[in-house]
């Protein structure tokens, strides 16, 4: 029987192990660094191996569809030229809040992105 995070928490049964938080950072990590066909493929490689990676690579996952479908509408306001600030603000959302989703998951921490669409629950 599979369990989410909450509820793995919540039953005390939940131990990370240093692996968990290691892949668990990387995952958002790479991402800061262009790889993020690298983080969804490490994310679906280890998901069924430890609930804490899963719900990170998820989170990273509605996050970078999220990004794409504001991206896509910057672009289509490039024609007016809020677009332009608009792809200079999704930038530093991003970088932002994937140094601090990548902080938290090095500590053990699963870090909710604001302001993203959760596709993948």
């Amino acid at each position: 029987m599979s369990y989410t995070l909450k509820e793995t928490i919540i039953k005390g049964v939940l131990t990370l192990t240093q692996d968990d938080k290691t892949i668990g950072g990387l995952i958002p990590l790479l991402g800061i660094f262009g790889f993020s066909i690298v983080s969804i493929i490490l994310w679906a490689v280890k998901k069924d191996e430890s609930v804490f990676v899963d719900e990170v690579g998820k989170e990273y996952l509605n996050f970078v569809i999220s990004l794409i479908i504001y991206s896509a509408v910057a672009g289509i306001l490039c024609i007016i030229l809020i677009g332009i600030v608009l792809f200079v603000a999704i930038g530093i959302f991003s970088l932002v809040v994937s140094i601090i989703a990548t902080i938290k998951a090095f500590g053990g921490e699963v870090y909710q992105y604001p302001l993203i669409i959760r596709f993948v629950k």
